[in-house]
């Protein structure tokens, strides 16, 4: 027994040794200081690789842009939010840009899923609460493009979230007039179409709907 008790006494006294050593020199700032540096550094690759997806997506989009360069400029975009991803997988802004490149080549579903990767508990803390929003209005119009059994329910429930922690948007409540409309309820969806007036008076879409709920 006087041997373990001699044993564990001469490894606290190594262990206490090894730290005052790494103490007096510093060491653990200096090994946090390495690490920060080399986030920074990832931090500061990711950045740039959404940068320039940013940029190609924009060019993509652009009406001046051949409509031949369209897929390889939203391919190459995907290619650069992958390789920030690789580097900060919690950058809700990269997921969103992968998503709004898969979509313009016409990969809804997977598009759909990046959307769901940027809104995960881990991402979303990334985003302002507008930003919040307009993710979620986007991923609401890919649900009601998809138009599959369930995604109709799924898109209100975004559109709903949308309005809650955002601005005042006239596409979130246009949409869920669309929605709401689509789902029979005509209270729902006249309240929301009038919603969407009110932010955009000059909204022919959303006022021809009202009108037309108002008619029947």
């Amino acid at each position: 027994m006087e041997m373990v008790n001699d044993i564990a006494i001469q490894v606290g006294m190594i262990l206490f040794t090894v730290l005052m050593f790494l103490y007096m020199n510093d060491v653990p700032r200096k090994i946090t200081d390495k690490i920060r540096l080399r986030l920074n550094r990832a931090n500061l690759a990711a950045k740039r690789h959404f940068v320039h997806g940013a940029q190609l997506l924009a060019q993509a989009r652009s009406p001046n842009t051949p409509s031949s360069k369209v897929l390889s400029l939203a391919k190459t975009a995907a290619e650069e939010a992958d390789k920030a991803l690789s580097l900060d997988p919690k950058d809700a802004a990269s997921h969103i840009l992968k998503a709004l490149a898969l979509d313009l080549q016409g990969f809804r579903t997977s598009a759909l899923d990046s959307f769901d990767a940027a809104l995960s508990p881990l991402a979303v803390k990334s985003l302002s609460d507008d930003e919040r929003s307009d993710a979620l209005i986007k991923r609401a119009q890919l649900k009601i493009g998809l138009d599959k059994a369930g995604r109709v329910d799924s898109a209100v429930a975004d559109l709903v979230e949308a309005v809650r922690v955002g601005s005042e948007n006239y596409m979130a409540y246009s949409l869920l007039g669309e929605c709401y409309e689509t789902k029979e309820m005509k209270e729902e969806a006249t309240k929301a179409y009038q919603e969407a007036v009110r932010i955009q008076p000059d909204s022919s879409l959303a006022r021809d709907a009202l009108d037309r709920l108002i008619s029947r």
